[in-house]
């Protein structure tokens, strides 16, 4: 196994002595996958009326599919198809897979509300159910990013992703932050992306219910605020 100077540099062992541990190596596993499947259920037929509202206004105003699909990579590198409310418009020939700040021209105007928001991820406790994601967890990266990572970042790969984790609450802004760089892709590449990896160890350390449900709850107050 690599050591724990292996795979994070020492800019980013501040935060805690603990490093990144595999989950079956984990001595306390805590019924998360319960959880994810009643909050699931419980979002999705409680608020049914809602996506379908959600659904109404991105067909009324913008031609394609209500669902965006694409390819990320989960747990133990497998590739899975994501799912999230479309925001952008249809047969766009730009190959960037960062968005570009909120005013980003491939945006639709329904897009920019549901990616402040975050409702866009709605549709991703689909993918909960399907035990490709939980709630809480990495967000799932595309291959060519995750093409870049080092031996020891591909650890992370060990981990289920998830719809939000400490990353999404630091990166709540991405967009924005990287609207503000002359290079947005290599600046993601060199700065955040490896913060994001680093910030995915913390949870892998401290999988508790406790701090499932914190992170859930941060997410919720970070994105209403």
């Amino acid at each position: 196994m690599l050591s724990p100077q292996e795979i994070y540099p020492p800019e980013y062992r501040f935060i805690s002595r603990k490093y990144y541990i595999p989950d079956n190596t984990l001595k306390h596993v805590y019924p998360t996958r319960l959880f994810d499947i009643l909050i699931s259920l419980a979002v999705l037929i409680c608020f049914a009326p809602f996506l379908l509202l959600i659904a109404v206004l991105i067909k009324a105003t913008s031609k394609g599919p209500v669902v965006f699909a694409q390819k990320r990579v989960g747990r133990n590198g497998i590739d899975f198809v994501f799912y999230k409310f479309r925001t952008m418009y249809v047969n766009n020939n730009d190959k960037n897979f960062l968005t570009i700040g909120l005013k980003d021209s491939r945006i639709t105007p329904i897009g920019n509300f549901l990616r402040r928001t975050k409702l866009d991820e709605l549709p991703q406790l689909v993918n909960v159910l399907k035990n490709e994601m939980s709630i809480v967890g990495p967000r799932p990266e595309v291959r060519k990013f995750v093409n870049l990572y080092t031996p020891a970042q591909k650890l992370v790969l060990q981990q289920k992703p998830g719809i939000t984790d400490y990353a999404s609450i630091e990166f709540v802004n991405e967009s924005e932050l990287l609207a503000k760089q002359r290079d947005p892709e290599a600046y993601y590449i060199k700065k955040i992306m490896p913060r994001k990896i680093m910030l995915n160890s913390k949870y892998a350390h401290n999988k508790t219910l406790r701090n499932y449900f914190a992170i859930i709850f941060k997410t919720f107050f970070c994105v209403i605020g």
